[in-house]
């Protein structure tokens, strides 16, 4: 699964990697930290060029009575999106980008779960690839939220988990992104996992197990 991430990069570096046309960000600051029911930054194709917003993560879909179904829907499997009827229809038509520089899986160990940060070699930005949905409350306010889609994991990571999450490539992006682009079979041709010889894992410290805790010091590498 994915549980954690992290997004730390300016701003304007995001601005520039994903063209975007239109910024709807009240407000960006880096996050250490990143966890399920919090607002994330997220990339979505707009009419006229791709916009910047913000999503929270836990998909609630439109149907859904309530919104608390968002917290057991933080992750989708790729290999059951055309199964799944939260999944399904959202595959052809509300398809996201989650921009990362980082996420955390936790390995079982004999005296417990040890945490891992995973990045890439270069320290680049990355894409997770997402659905979003758009609830809407008796009241009439609407949500917007969104769940990051995972897969078998790659050589590296099959050393610390059974899953990860979904990274497109960067030539994949604009089609994943593309409004007018349906074909589920060739959505799902995209969902593979990223290769593992320009990734790599180092433990950090148990405190970010701890959502309360969002420093810069959960970057650093422990013994």
């Amino acid at each position: 699964m994915c549980g954690r991430f992290t997004i730390t990069l300016p701003l304007d570096e995001l601005i520039v990697r994903y063209l975007i046309f239109e910024n709807r960000l009240a407000k960006f600051a880096p996050n250490y930290n990143v966890a399920p029911m919090q607002f994330i930054p997220a990339v979505i194709s707009g009419k006229q060029g791709n916009r910047l917003g913000e999503l929270r993560w836990g998909l609630v879909p439109s149907w859904a009575k309530e919104d608390k179904i968002g917290g057991s829907m933080i992750n989708a499997r790729a290999e059951s999106l055309t199964e799944k009827p939260a999944f399904r229809k959202l595959l052809t038509s509300r398809r996201c980008l989650i921009p990362a520089d980082g996420f955390y899986e936790w390995q079982q160990r004999e005296g417990g779960k040890q945490p891992f940060r995973i990045v890439m070699k270069d320290g680049g930005l990355f894409s997770f690839a997402g659905l979003y949905d758009i609830w809407t409350d008796p009241e009439g306010n609407k949500l917007a939220t969104c769940t990051i889609i995972t897969t078998e994991p790659n050589s590296l990571m099959a050393e610390i988990h059974t899953r990860m999450p979904v990274i497109l490539r960067q030539e994949h992006e604009a089609e994943w992104l593309a409004r007018d682009h349906a074909d589920a079979a060739s959505l799902v041709k995209l969902l593979q996992s990223y290769e593992a010889a320009k990734m790599r894992a180092y433990t950090v410290s148990s405190a970010v197990g701890n959502v309360r805790n969002n420093s810069k010091e959960l970057l650093e590498a422990v013994k």
